[in-house]
């Protein structure tokens, strides 16, 4: 019981933390692009830019709350800014995309996924092992399509 106890709340600290997840495309297809932008967590604690980082999407924290920057510190990480938390996400056949999330207060990567329901929303997902102990939450888009475009302009 202990186990899935602490599995459990793995998969709560990844998307707590990550956002889980992830960047994704919405089920009716799209471009991966419109992903792109910041994100913000439920309880809004942490804040991801999910950008292209190489050949794959990635999602770097921008912004933290003092308390998750503490509880990140107590488990040996000086700062959640600037730090790497979803790596390697991928675009999968159905739209979705899948990659890694590391939780920096768990010392932990997990598998994780996201879809985007609209322009505003993203359903994270992370799992401790494969489609088993998981946990679900929405994240909300915090910049505009316009700052995005300002941004992504040369």
């Amino acid at each position: 019981m202990r186990f899935v106890k602490l599995a459990l709340t793995a998969c709560g600290a990844a998307l707590a933390v990550a956002a889980a997840t992830t960047p994704a495309q919405a089920a009716g297809g799209g471009d991966i692009a419109r992903s792109y932008g910041v994100w913000r967590n439920p309880h809004n604690t942490v804040h991801l830019e999910i950008k292209d980082c190489g050949p794959s999407t990635c999602g770097v924290v921008v912004w933290a709350s003092p308390k998750a920057e503490a509880d990140a510190r107590k488990s040996g990480t000086d700062t959640l800014i600037g730090k790497q938390l979803l790596r390697d996400f991928e675009t999968q056949r159905d739209g979705s995309m899948k990659g890694r999330v590391w939780v920096p207060t768990l010392k932990v990567t997990l598998v994780g996924s996201a879809d985007i329901v609209d322009s505003r929303t993203m359903r994270a997902r992370g799992c401790v092992i494969g489609n088993f102990l998981c946990k679900s939450q929405l994240w909300t888009r915090i910049d505009s399509p316009s700052m995005l475009a300002d941004r992504t302009a040369p």
